[in-house]
């Protein structure tokens, strides 16, 4: 980011990964700035009207909890403004006009936010600083490199953890704003700067904002956490904490998730597996974006993988699906089907058979390329929490050994791990999540 010295004028804090009033580290450290200078702060949302794969039920999630965040921020007289538009064509000219002294963002490995703030960089001449609400420990701390796997992140987040994982202070009243700054936003015609496409089935099952995550987390903290261990790994059962979509859209900080976990009093096989979930497999995920600019590629493969997948590259294929009929649920293998169906219809797919899918859609694709590209369409388009580093590791990691090691060699997948549904079946009661996914098409609107 750039530096400089801090004069007395506006803070502008640009939101973006991290859209919440409570537990925002990048909120907090720009209001200490905006107080130490005596200074107004705002916060601005750049709302792009195409993002990638996303549809309507990702702006409909997002919209609705900025709205809430709009009120939380307004209590403490802090206005949130929305602009629509790339953040290089709005906000180069709203810190200008505002006589900005500082611009404060939240920290994002993908490329499409490193590539704005690098566009916004070369338009302002103002310090802007960058902090990570995202990560418990922030990434660059936690890591100086892309890290092989989560047997050598772990240590080093475990050694650093602690410093880290506090109670938040809270964000007061803003002594320097006035209560005729607060313009409200008008939310319709934010929505009506959307131009993405129309999802298939809107998604009911969850509601979006602050409040919801509060409440689900406190249920599952309740109700999942003991037993977590045991639960989380069979898609029959509703053991999950269901939080990603909530912390993709940074409407709840894993600190603040972390923490109440930690607190909870359940049994320590429980909080360890979930804390092992929430931070170590989350931050490594991060890890890998920021230090793979390459991350959605066949190259951030292992040379090992790359190796072993081309040699088996012109391997027999039984089944060659296209993307259509993948995304259509239309394969012979009715698991499969399921897990589409999943994700489809409910925004959101259990985690082993996430990985599952993936695999699968390597062993039907006509190379590894292919399969990693439509994987990662399917997951952007559908899931809640898509577009993340989480899902592009998964992807990265089912398809191309990420994080893995190399295994006894096979046709088709080479040395990268091989799941088969005769595998999934003895782990679990197939037949069951493929009843329960029917269930839930025939209930959906």
């Amino acid at each position: 980011m750039r530096e400089g010295s801090v004069s007395a004028g506006p803070v502008v804090y640009w939101m973006s990964r991290d859209q919440r009033a409570q537990d925002n580290w990048s909120l907090l450290y720009a209001q200490s700035m905006a107080v130490e200078t005596k200074s107004p702060l705002y916060v601005v949302f750049c709302l792009v009207p195409r993002f990638g794969a996303a549809e309507t039920r990702h702006y409909d999630f997002m919209i609705k909890g900025l709205s809430e965040t709009e009120s939380r921020l307004r209590a403490r007289i802090i206005p949130l403004q929305v602009m629509a538009g790339r953040p290089v064509e709005t906000l180069p000219a709203y810190l200008n006009d505002l006589r900005a002294a500082l611009l404060v963002t939240d920290f994002d490995p993908l490329r499409i936010k490193r590539d704005w703030t690098k566009a916004v960089l070369g338009q302002v001449s103002v310090p802007v600083h960058e902090v990570d609400s995202h990560n418990i420990v922030p990434c660059r701390i936690a890591s100086q490199k892309a890290e092989y796997g989560a047997y050598t992140l772990r240590p080093k987040i475990n050694r650093l953890k602690d410093n880290f994982l506090t109670e938040f202070p809270r964000v007061r009243k803003h002594p320097f704003n006035t209560a005729d700054m607060l313009k409200p936003v008008d939310w319709e015609q934010a929505l009506r700067t959307v131009k993405c496409a129309a999802s298939r089935t809107q998604v009911d099952w969850i509601s979006p904002g602050f409040r919801a995550a509060d409440r689900m987390l406190k249920d599952f903290i309740r109700l999942k956490l003991p037993g977590y261990a045991e639960t989380r790994n069979d898609p029959t059962r509703d053991g999950q904490s269901n939080l990603s979509p909530f912390l993709h859209f940074g409407q709840i900080s894993a600190q603040r998730v972390a923490w109440e976990a930690q607190q909870s009093g359940a049994p320590e096989p429980d909080q360890e597996a979930f804390l092992e979930e929430l931070i170590v497999r989350r931050e490594l995920s991060d890890n890998f974006c920021h230090y793979h600019a390459d991350y959605d590629k066949v190259s951030a493969f292992p040379g090992w993988a790359r190796k072993s997948l081309a040699e088996h590259e012109a391997d027999p294929r039984p089944y060659l699906y296209p993307e259509s009929r993948l995304e259509s649920a239309e394969t012979h293998d009715e698991l499969w089907n399921a897990a589409q169906k999943e994700m489809m219809q409910r925004g959101k797919m259990h985690g082993y058979m996430r990985m599952y899918w993936a695999k699968k859609i390597l062993e039907w694709s006509e190379d590894a390329e292919k399969a990693l590209s439509t994987a990662i369409r399917l997951n952007d388009r559908y899931s809640l929490d898509g577009r993340d580093p989480n899902g592009y590791a998964g992807v990265a990691w089912s398809i191309g050994g990420v994080h893995d090691r190399a295994w006894p060699s096979r046709p088709i997948f080479g040395k990268v791990r091989y799941m088969s549904e005769g595998g999934a079946r003895a782990k679990f009661r197939a037949n069951l999540y493929v009843r329960m996914q029917e269930e839930e098409k025939r209930d959906s609107p």
